[in-house]
């Protein structure tokens, strides 16, 4: 019998994600370091489905973090992904938000603004989800605080 897509060892497939405790471990180092600069910020850790797997929400954030930080998650997923960044500002830097009148803005669950980054295994850089934080006074300040919790804990990234 012919099986697709060389598929040789049956039909189960396994993906490669943090558990979830690590995600949320990650969630709130995030918010956490937002707090010691005294923001108060939403933190979003999607898995490799594009899904929330952690969030942590701070005390006196606006209602639209929530759904920001998701989505700042979700790009640097899925667009850390599809183009090998490891930001949403790396992102935006390369032009990867498509043509000038921002359709790919249009796509859901997609933002083009900083303050995601791509979630990657240590040994070979495979992408394992991202992190997104929305609430700072400015995207470049979520996103130092999103990286700030990938330091702390990307050698368990394995």
């Amino acid at each position: 019998m012919h099986v697709p897509n060389g598929h040789v060892g049956g039909h189960i497939v396994t993906m490669q994600k943090l558990d979830w405790f690590l995600a949320a471990q990650l969630a709130l180092e995030a918010v956490r370091s937002c707090a010691m600069q005294g923001y108060s910020v939403t933190a979003t850790v999607v898995d490799t489905t594009g899904h929330q797997q952690a969030v942590i929400k701070g005390d006196s954030v606006p209602l639209q973090s929530l759904s920001v930080s998701y989505r700042k998650a979700y790009t640097a997923y899925s667009y850390g992904l599809a183009f090998n960044m490891n930001t949403t500002s790396e992102l935006i830097a390369a032009k990867v938000t498509g043509p000038v009148n921002g359709a790919l803005n249009t796509i859901p669950e997609v933002l083009f603004v900083p303050g995601g980054v791509t979630l990657r295994r240590v040994s070979d850089n495979t992408v394992l989800g991202g992190i997104g934080v929305s609430g700072a006074p400015g995207g470049e300040k979520d996103e130092a605080c999103a990286q700030a919790a990938v330091q702390k804990y990307k050698a368990d990234f394995r």
